[in-house]
């Protein structure tokens, strides 16, 4: 471990030189600063240890030394490492902020300010912000924060000779009482104001540069300085319809519940129309029935027939009604491929336009309500599109307590995008009532499940914290990147546990055990249910991927009630294979053990109490 001088001591520093240190987020502008204050006296090279590079130059007789884009100075990785160190051994700071996103950069001239060391403060961007219509009291800023802030448009030069000329106005900020009282407490150990605000956060090489142990506040300390960057924004930053652009005005009315509820149920209904529509009616009816089962089935019975009996054990493995040839190629590509393209065609949409951190701002509150905050919105989306991956998204959320939460929804409610395409495709073909019945069921189950765990689990949800990017036109490019990436891990994923499944049905088949099956589940699905004791063959299905029993399904002779209740009950049922592996590694075997247990209760007891209304 490099010491943090071991840079520092390479570079040829003056007698009585000062070291100007240069700090910020990525992509605020530092080098436009770094330029100016240095002019053609560069010098870049390695820092000990890493595979970063650092620059630094001339400033008079001073030195100033640029550090990389960071968001906050702790040893999460190489280039936080290198800031900290670089940090540590500075005279003054210059911290160039985004005054666009100040919610984000505050978090880290706070944790500068904290270190003690005298800082200025250069709100970059001012163009942008007001073309954002985004109002920053300055004077306020600087007051809150106790150091000098001088307003920039670094690219065009405005602001730059002031900060130039006030650069040596640097001095330390306000520390909140609290903490300075721990840091007193620990100076009589470390010596340095700042290592000491690095070690009660935890920061284990600081730490062990002293020989002492690791803070514990960590968690503490950051809470407490987001709560602070959320207040300074609350006073300084104002919003104006003068000057915003019509994306701008856009983004606020999607963060708007009157305006941006509407919004929401236009973006579903749009999805559904492509989904349900579009794509599982039209795309799906050309592929499918014209070209796998018109075209390709018979293609394949005939070449295969040649040397293998359709009526034989292979023949009814390779080409029967569960074939592997048949039924799984005719499922994957034919049903199952154009539904989960169509669904991440509409999600890398969402994303890339910058809609879906707006989504999850605008839900926080109704979040709240079954113990999980805005944030939660994401995996839950990206659960239409894969549980799996969702699943393991979930760790993106604060606490264990949201993280069990949403794992335990996502097993219950939300239905992958390929078991969505069926289902949109199927409701599709009833009655209007049938839809908002199925609608209203699986979101009253989704709101009670969470209702329910927000109260039996312990503790509170977490606040929302999430950077808000620009509305934009999705660009084509990314937006058929993600899609083709997304399906063709989903082609990966789905192909084998499909044959799998396949196998399985055909030698349950072939040794008359499905029969069997069916006639013991009968007492579910004929007398619960009131389903065709055949159902119980998707539900088979269901547990290998849940969308193959959603397929399963398509293909049987159901009345619209009949429909309904099949459609409610596989979509609570148990979640798929690859989801229960995953949920079982996430949560733990007794917490994952009881989350899917408790999917085939719910599945099966919400299905008869439907079964009993519209039946």
């Amino acid at each position: 471990m490099s010491h943090c001088h071991s840079y520092l001591d390479h570079i040829d520093i003056p007698e009585g030189a000062k070291k100007i240190v240069l700090v910020g987020n990525p992509n605020v502008g530092k080098s436009v600063f770094f330029n100016a204050l240095t002019g053609m006296y560069v010098d870049v090279s390695n820092f000990p240890g890493t595979t970063v590079d650092i620059s630094h130059g001339r400033y008079g007789k001073d030195v100033v030394v640029d550090t990389p884009g960071v968001y906050g100075i702790s040893s999460f990785n190489d280039e936080e490492t290198v800031a900290r160190d670089v940090i540590l051994s500075a005279d003054l700071i210059l911290n160039v902020v985004d005054a666009v996103h100040l919610e984000r950069d505050l978090f880290l001239t706070l944790q500068v300010i904290d270190t003690g060391i005298p800082t200025i403060v250069a709100l970059n961007m001012m163009d942008e912000a007001a073309d954002q219509g985004l109002k920053v009291d300055v004077d306020l800023l600087e007051h809150l924060l106790g150091v000098p802030v001088i307003p920039t448009v670094a690219v065009k030069g405005k602001g730059v000779e002031e900060v130039k000329t006030r650069i040596y106005e640097a001095r330390t900020g306000h520390i909140p009482p609290d903490l300075k009282t721990h840091l007193q407490g620990m100076l009589n150990r470390i010596g340095s104001w700042a290592e000491a605000l690095l070690v009660l956060e935890g920061d284990p090489h600081v730490a062990e540069r002293h020989g002492v142990p690791a803070g514990d506040m960590r968690e503490e300390i950051y809470h407490a300085r987001r709560r602070r960057v959320n207040d300074i924004v609350k006073h300084v930053v104002s919003e104006t319809e003068e000057g915003a652009s019509f994306s701008t005005k856009l983004g606020r009315y999607m963060l708007r519940p009157v305006t941006g509820i509407p919004i929401f149920i236009a973006v579903l209904y749009a999805m559904y129309y492509l989904i349900g529509v579009i794509v599982a009616q039209d795309i799906v009816g050309f592929t499918e029935e014209t070209v796998m089962q018109g075209m390709y089935e018979p293609a394949i019975r005939a070449i295969v027939g040649k040397f293998v009996s359709e009526g034989s054990a292979l023949g009814a493995i390779l080409i029967g009604e569960f074939g592997l040839l048949t039924m799984t190629v005719t499922y994957v590509l034919g049903l199952l491929l154009p539904l989960v393209v169509g669904f991440y065609l509409a999600l890398s949409i969402m994303e890339d336009s910058g809609y879906l951190p707006r989504l999850a701002t605008l839900v926080d509150r109704i979040m709240t309500g079954i113990g999980l905050n805005g944030r939660a919105i994401i995996p839950l989306i990206l659960g239409f599109g894969c549980v799996t991956m969702a699943t393991i998204t979930t760790r993106i959320l604060g606490t264990k307590r949201e993280r069990t939460i949403a794992t335990s929804v996502l097993g219950l409610a939300i239905p992958c995008s390929a078991q969505l395409g069926v289902i949109a495709g199927m409701l599709a073909g009833i009655d209007t009532k049938y839809i908002a019945i199925y609608v209203v069921v699986i979101l009253l189950v989704l709101g009670v499940i969470g209702k329910i765990l927000n109260k039996v689990l312990p503790g509170e949800s977490s606040d929302l914290l999430i950077d808000l990017p620009p509305i934009r036109l999705p660009r084509g490019e990314n937006v058929l990147k993600k899609t083709v990436t997304k399906s063709y891990a989903f082609l990966l994923e789905a192909t084998p546990l499909f044959m799998v499944g396949a196998l399985i049905i055909s030698g349950l088949q072939l040794s008359g055990l499905l029969e069997s099956i069916q006639v013991a589940l009968a007492p579910l699905t004929e007398g619960l249910l009131k389903l065709p004791k055949e159902t119980a063959t998707a539900f088979i299905m269901g547990i290998i991927r849940r969308d193959f029993g959603a397929a399963g399904l398509s293909d049987m002779d159901l009345t619209p009630a009949q429909t309904l209740v099949a459609l409610v009950t596989i979509t609570l049922f148990v979640p798929c294979i690859a989801s229960v592996m995953v949920m079982f590694k996430e949560r733990g075997n007794k917490e994952g053990a009881l989350i899917w247990i408790s999917s085939w209760v719910f599945a099966f007891v919400i299905g008869a109490i439907v079964a009993a209304f519209v039946i």
